[in-house]
C-alpha cells in the first residue's frame, strides 16, 4: 500500500486485505494492480461501526414494514401462529417454486413416531425452468406447472389414492414478495431473481395455480402458500426447538421469525384472522401471542441510504430487469457476486492491467452473469498445487490463461467481495435479534452461499459477534461459542411447506391423511 492510501485509514474504519486476508501469496503485485486492489478492498470493506449504522437504520425499516402496507421492507404476515410441536403428521404434496428450478415432492411426516429415525421422508422430481419462462407471461408459468405436477401425480400413482371428494393436500412455496390476505392465498409484490412474468404481479397466484390444476382435473386441494424462508424456519424449528430465525443466503437473501403480535401494527389484534388461529393456552396478551412474519428484506436501503455501494453495483442494478429495487440482494446475494467479480477483472482488462497479451481472449468475460458465485468459492477453495484448479475454470468458463499475477489479483478479488456480502448478511439477522431481544439461539441457514461457500459462516458469525460485545457468535457446530449460533437449515421449501400445511389442516379440524 502507498503512503498516501495508508493516511486517515484507522483500523476500526478499515483493515488492509494484506492483515485480514486468510491466503497465502501466490505472487507479488506490481505497484499500479496493487494500488487498484487496495482502492477497491476500501471500497468494499465494512467496518464495525458502518455495521452498526446498517443495522440501525435497518430496525428502522423492519418497523416501517411492520406499521403499514407499502413499505420498503414489506414484513410479509404468513399467518402462520406457532412453530411446530415436532408432532405433526401426514402425508403432504408440496411443490416449490425456485429461481432456477421447479421441485415436486411428496412428503410423508413421522412427527414423534419417528422414534429417532428421520422425522419425515420425501420423494421428489426436479424440473428445470426454461429460461424463455422467466421473462414469459402468467399462461406460460401456469401450464408449464401444472403439466410436471400431472406427471409427478400419474407417476407416483396419487391419482389412484386420492379423489375430488378426498384430495390430497398441496402445499405451494412461492419464494418471492408477495401479500397474503390467507394462508392459501398470496398476491405477487414484485418479481425478484431475475423473473419478470407478465400477469403475475398483483395477482393471486393461489388462485392462478388453483385454476390451472383444476382445468386438469387433478385430486388436489392447495392448503397453503408459503415462503421458503418461513419454511426454512418451521422445518429446522421441527427437529430443532432452539430454532429463533429462519434465513435464505442464495441466489436471494431474506429471513423469517415469529414477531410479537403487538408489535405487527398494521394488523388489528381483533381481526378474526389474527383471534380464530390462536390456541387455547395461549395468553390473551398481543406480547405473547405470535405470527410469523416473511421480512423480504432484499429491498433494504433502496433510498441509498446506507449501503456502501460501488461503481460496480450501481452498474448491476442499472442493468438489472428492476433498477432501483432489491439493493441489499444486489450487494449481498449469491446471484450477484459473480457478476461484481466479472466487472472488476473487465474494467482493470479493458484499462489494459489484466489479460493484456496478445493470445488472451476476453470475448466470454464480456458475457453478463458469465461467472456465478461458485466460481469465487472455488477460487477460495483451491488447495491444488499452483492453483491449477482455478487455472482449469478460468479456461474453460472463460476462455482465458491467468498468470500467476492475475491468479493472485483473483484469489484477493474473491475474498473482497465474499467477504462484504457475509458481513452484509448478517446486518439483517443482527437487527431481529437486537429489536426482539433475542440473545441466544439457532438461525437456520439455507442456501447456496451460506451452503457452499467454504469461509461464509465463519465470516457472517465473526459479524455477527460485533453485537455482542464484540465476541464472535456461534457458527456452524458452534463455531466461536457465540449465544447465537448459524445452523443448516433442514428443507423448508418441501418439508417445511408440509409441516405448514399439517399444522393449518389440524387447525381446521380436518382429519383424512393428516393429523
Amino acid at each position: 500500500m502507498t503512503a498516501s492510501a495508508k493516511q486517515h485509514i484507522t483500523e476500526e474504519a478499515y483493515t488492509s486485505w494484506r492483515q485480514r486476508s486468510e491466503l497465502d501469496k501466490l505472487a507479488d503485485l506490481p505497484r499500479e494492480l496493487d494500488e487498484e486492489l487496495t482502492q477497491l478492498d476500501q471500497d468494499f470493506w465494512v467496518s464495525g461501526n458502518k455495521l452498526k449504522e446498517i443495522v440501525s437504520r435497518f430496525r428502522e425499516e423492519l418497523d416501517e414494514g411492520l406499521s403499514k402496507d407499502g413499505q420498503n421492507i414489506p414484513m410479509n404476515v404468513a399467518w402462520v401462529h406457532n412453530l411446530p410441536t415436532g408432532k405433526e403428521k401426514g402425508t403432504i404434496l408440496t411443490l416449490d417454486l425456485g429461481g432456477t428450478n421447479l421441485r415436486v415432492c411428496k412428503v410423508d411426516l413421522h412427527g414423534d413416531e419417528a422414534q429417532g429415525k428421520e422425522k419425515s421422508t420425501l420423494d421428489q422430481e426436479q424440473y428445470t425452468l426454461p429460461e424463455e419462462l422467466k421473462t414469459g407471461d402468467a399462461e406460460g408459468l401456469w401450464t408449464f406447472i401444472a403439466e410436471k405436477v400431472e406427471t409427478f401425480v400419474e407417476d407416483k400413482g396419487l391419482d389412484k389414492e386420492y379423489s375430488k371428494e378426498q384430495p390430497m393436500p398441496l402445499g405451494f412455496t412461492f419464494s418471492y414478495p408477495a401479500t397474503q390476505e390467507r394462508i392459501d392465498h398470496a398476491v405477487l409484490q414484485t418479481w425478484t431473481k431475475g423473473f419478470d412474468i407478465k400477469g403475475v404481479e398483483g395477482n393471486d397466484v393461489a388462485q392462478q395455480l388453483r385454476d390451472k390444476l383444476e382445468e386438469r382435473g387433478l385430486p388436489i386441494e392447495l392448503v397453503c402458500v408459503v415462503n421458503d424462508t418461513v419454511g426454512a424456519m418451521i422445518a429446522s424449528a421441527y427437529n430443532d426447538s432452539k430454532t429463533i430465525i429462519g434465513a435464505i443466503f442464495g441466489t436471494g437473501c431474506n429471513a423469517a421469525y415469529m414477531a410479537s403480535l403487538s408489535d405487527i401494527r398494521k394488523l388489528d389484534p381483533k381481526d378474526e384472522r389474527v383471534t380464530a388461529t390462536q390456541t387455547p393456552n395461549q395468553s390473551n396478551s398481543a406480547k405473547d401471542q405470535k405470527m410469523a412474519i416473511n421480512c423480504e428484506y432484499g429491498a433494504f436501503d433502496n433510498a441509498h441510504r446506507v449501503l456502501p455501494r460501488t461503481q460496480y453495483d450501481s452498474q448491476i442494478d442499472a442493468e438489472s430487469p428492476r433498477p432501483g429495487e432489491q439493493t441489499f440482494e444486489k450487494l449481498s446475494a449469491g446471484l450477484y457476486l459473480g457478476e461484481i467479480f466479472r466487472l472488476i477483472l473487465l474494467d482493470l482488462a479493458d484499462r489494459n492491467l489484466v489479460f493484456n497479451d496478445d493470445d488472451q481472449d476476453t470475448e466470454k468475460l464480456r458475457t453478463s452473469y458469465a461467472i456465478d458465485t461458485g466460481f469465487l468459492s472455488q477460487i477460495e477453495d483451491d488447495e491444488s498445487p499452483s492453483f491449477t484448479s482455478t487455472r482449469t475454470m478460468f479456461r474453460q468458463q472463460l476462455n482465458l490463461n491467468p498468470s500467476d499475477v492475475e491468479i493472485e489479483l483473483a484469489r484477493r478479488l474473491a475474498e473482497v467481495i465474499a467477504v462484504r456480502g457475509a458481513r452484509l448478511c448478517a446486518c439483517g439477522v443482527a437487527a431481529i435479534c437486537t429489536k426482539e431481544g433475542i440473545k441466544k439461539g439457532h438461525v437456520a441457514a439455507d442456501g447456496s452461499v451460506a451452503n457452499k461457500h467454504p469461509k461464509f459462516k465463519r465470516r457472517w458469525a465473526k459479524a455477527l459477534g460485533r453485537f455482542w460485545g464484540g465476541r464472535r457468535s456461534g457458527g456452524a457446530g458452534g463455531w466461536g461459542g457465540g449465544p447465537i449460533k448459524i445452523t443448516s437449515a433442514e428443507d423448508g421449501s418441501g418439508v417445511g411447506c408440509a409441516i405448514i400445511a399439517a399444522m393449518e389442516i389440524g387447525r381446521r379440524g380436518k382429519g383424512g391423511n393428516v393429523s
